[in-house]
């Protein structure tokens, strides 16, 4: 993951995780990362991205935006569990694409 981290780091891309944590539990967990994990995410949060909210365990399932340098959104990935997150290695392709993309047009 960390090399990951690196080849997005030389392309300027920022990772920022969130969850429905406390403070003292996301810190854990952040504690482990080379990246920000902000904590205490709330339903209504999850509602405005259009989230999938699980009532059962009372958390939001994964949600994953790629935005470009004006913060729009590139790509997105919704999930239901943890099949189909975004996988760095593919983000670092997706970005060398577009950015190939850009140069070329």
């Amino acid at each position: 993951m960390e090399n990951e981290l690196e080849a997005l780091k030389s392309l300027d891309v920022s990772v920022i995780a969130a969850s429905v944590d406390d403070e003292e539990k996301a810190a854990e967990v952040a504690a482990e990362l080379s990246f920000p994990v902000a904590y205490g995410v709330t339903r209504a949060q999850a509602d405005s991205i259009d989230a999938w909210w699980e009532d059962r365990r009372d958390i939001v399932q994964p949600s994953e935006f790629l935005l470009n340098a004006g913060h729009k959104v590139m790509f997105s990935a919704y999930s239901s569990g943890p099949i189909g997150r975004m996988n760095p290695p593919d983000v670092v392709k997706v970005i060398q694409f577009a950015e190939k993309q850009k140069k070329s047009g």
